[in-house]
C-alpha cells in the first residue's frame, strides 16, 4: 500500500480550507482517509494559515509516505524536513 500526504478540500467555493491528510494513492481527493496530520487555512492570517501535528508528520514521513509539491512546501514552511 502506497500513501501519500495531501490536501482535502473543504469549505465554500470562495472560502476553501483544507485538511492536511494521509491517504492511498490511487484514492479521490475527497475519499476516506488513513490519518489527519494538520490543516491549512489560506484566507487566515500569516500565523495562523498552517498547523501541523510534527510528531505525526515526522512518523508518516519516515513509514515512507511521500507529500505532494504543495504539501512538501507547507512542511518546508514549517521546518520539518523532508527528504
Amino acid at each position: 500500500m502506497s500513501v501519500k500526504i495531501r490536501l482535502k478540500k473543504f469549505g465554500a467555493k470562495a472560502r476553501p480550507f483544507y485538511r492536511i491528510v494521509i491517504m492511498e494513492t490511487k484514492s479521490p481527493r475527497d475519499s476516506k482517509t488513513i490519518d489527519e496530520i494538520g490543516l491549512y487555512h489560506p484566507i487566515e492570517t500569516e500565523d495562523k494559515q498552517i498547523r501541523i501535528d510534527e510528531e505525526k508528520a515526522k512518523l508518516w514521513l519516515s513509514r515512507g509516505a511521500t507529500p505532494t509539491d504543495t504539501v512538501k512546501s507547507l512542511l518546508n514552511k514549517k521546518n520539518i524536513q523532508v527528504r
